[in-house]
């Protein structure tokens, strides 16, 4: 299936550049060298191909393409994520791009100043919690969201979370039992803050892009202050949530963080943490998701 590249596809060639340039970002963002190695090696196995690699996914889906030698499950589903959507998350996000908008504004009918109001308002961050707040209600509840235009979004999100699943494969969410303890997520989290508010961390600016849907950074966003490390067998990447790097002017607060993290097939995982502003644990950082989990930490 592999042989010399006497035989190239501009696809395979566009996704093995993808690959090196989130390897070099890495490098340049100082992340472990185990990963930007692991990149650089799925790029020369990719460009190598004697095959479309499109042919090859839509024949065998993410198991075929993590059949391929230096290609992890992780790999897999970013080649996957590029096939089908056009786009790699996690590359947008080393190039400082991705947090400034919502994973909401993939959905056709939901605009920025509306995905903004639905994270405010209902306090949820993914698709999948979209798609429960869609279904009982709870989206209606949103100025601008009458029974219509709720409809259109289920119908919408439908689409998307189907052509989602088509690059994740058959790997699962992670639950707790798969995570980083809350410990942890709650040290990396007070070790980012600590160091972008010393002005120490690296803040990807807008260069050209290997992927084509590339904006200048002339909306009102300030650069996101990015942070990778390996602590405790995971691979760590945190940043600010998306709106919250906005202008200064702005009244958005600017404690929300995403930690994105990695085991060691490259699955990505993410967890939001931010300070609970109600309750017992008002003042406190919350990983969102695992609530209960804190308040056993801070009691504790």
């Amino acid at each position: 299936m592999q042989t010399t590249a006497s035989q190239t596809y501009e696809e395979n060639r566009h996704i093995a550049t993808c690959l090196r340039e989130a390897a070099q970002r890495l490098a340049d963002q100082g992340a472990n060298p185990y990963r930007v190695a692991a990149y650089r090696a799925s790029a020369e196995t990719v460009e190598a191909l004697d095959l479309d690699i499109r042919v090859l996914f839509e024949s065998g889906g993410v198991d075929a393409l993590g059949m391929l030698p230096e290609i992890g499950t992780g790999v897999a589903q970013a080649i996957a994520e590029l096939l089908v959507t056009g786009r790699w998350r996690q590359l947008d996000r080393l190039c400082g791009d991705a947090e400034r908008t919502s994973a909401f504004e993939a959905v056709p009918g939901i605009g920025h100043a509306l995905a903004l109001r639905i994270h405010d308002l209902l306090h949820i961050d993914t698709l999948e919690e979209l798609e429960r707040a869609a279904r009982n209600g709870q989206l209606e509840t949103i100025s601008g969201v009458g029974p219509r235009r709720a409809a259109g979004i289920r119908t919408a999100l439908d689409d998307v979370l189907s052509r989602r699943r088509r690059w994740q494969g058959h790997v699962q969410d992670a639950g707790p039992g798969t995570e980083p303890p809350v410990e942890l997520l709650l040290y990396i989290d007070r070790l980012y803050r600590n160091k972008a508010a010393a002005g120490v961390l690296p803040t990807p600016g807008v260069v050209q892009r290997a992927t084509a849907h590339r904006r200048p950074n002339a909306d009102g966003y300030m650069p996101l202050p990015v942070m990778h490390m390996t602590k405790g067998g995971w691979h760590f990447t945190a940043l600010c949530l998306h709106a919250a790097m906005r202008t200064p002017e702005a009244s958005r607060p600017t404690d929300w963080v995403s930690l994105y993290f990695y085991d060691a097939l490259q699955c990505e995982h993410q967890r939001t943490v931010f300070t609970e502003t109600y309750g017992s644990l008002v003042g406190k950082r919350i990983v969102r998701g695992r609530e209960q989990e804190c308040h056993v930490y801070y009691a504790g």
